[in-house]
């Protein structure tokens, strides 16, 4: 067996050594140890990490990819492929139900604009009277809500979300690149599990169009957008299990 330090390993595979030792202390990846106390892993690691990784795209939550595991280790296809179908059906489902929910919120958007358009430019500052997006019904709360936020209020994403991005390598890349120009100047200060930015409010339709991407591929991450004229912001927060995908997926945030 040829043994890796956890360095190594992730080098091999392009996957953080913070992620490794999150799947080491959730029995994904057991490691071995010297007796100096340093985690190695056999070559086997390498294709137990591709399994992790083929599951999370198909939005598996870490339990389930647990037990798929278990079968998966026993070598028989068969039992990998009747234990693997209902799982990806429930994902395909909800993928089904999000996309409804996003096309609601788009339709929603598109109102909002359309209202924007009809108001008339004033010199003086923005007050009630202007009737600011009160016609689209869903936004009377200034404080507006992509999909993903949690309905309690709690600030975090909702449980049954699936942590894992259905991105591949090019379509991330490109997406964090999204992120970068977007939010290149912003204000960015911490809150618990995530970051929030201050962007200008010109740019409310370009945030909440890549929010929307966004909560499509990763529908653990929870958004919130405010608007007080002239400034719009913006928080993001994340899972702990999923804080690594956070700072790979949106390094501006973080």
């Amino acid at each position: 067996m040829n043994a890796m330090r956890i360095s190594q390993l992730a080098e091999r595979t392009g996957v953080p050594a913070t992620t490794l030792r999150f799947y080491e202390s959730e029995g994904l990846l057991p490691a071995d140890r010297t007796p100096a106390g340093y985690r190695v892993y056999g070559d086997g690691a390498v294709e137990r990490l591709g399994f992790i990784g083929a599951a999370k795209h198909l939005g598996l939550p870490l339990d389930e990819i647990a037990e798929l595991l278990g079968v998966w280790e026993s070598g028989v296809c068969a039992d990998v492929k009747a234990d693997l179908r209902p799982r990806v059906a429930a994902r395909r489902a909800e993928a089904e139900a999000r996309i409804a929910e996003l096309e609601a919120f788009s339709q929603e958007l598109a109102r909002a604009l359309a209202h924007l358009d009809a108001l008339p430019d004033r010199s003086g500052r923005c007050d009630p009277e202007c009737g600011f997006l009160t016609s689209t019904g869903a936004y009377d709360d200034p404080a507006m809500a992509a999909p993903t936020a949690h309905p309690e209020g709690t600030g975090q994403a909702p449980a049954s979300a699936p942590v894992a991005c259905s991105l591949d390598g090019s379509g991330m890349g490109e997406r964090v690149e999204q992120w970068r120009q977007l939010t290149a100047d912003a204000e960015c200060e911490p809150v618990e599990g995530g970051a929030r930015l201050t962007l200008a409010a010109e740019r409310m339709t370009a945030v909440a169009e890549l929010v929307a991407a966004e909560a499509a591929c990763c529908p653990f991450f929870d958004f919130r957008l405010h608007l007080a004229p002239p400034v719009l912001c913006l928080e993001v927060r994340a899972p702990a299990e999923g804080a690594d995908l956070l700072a790979e997926l949106l390094p501006g945030l973080t």
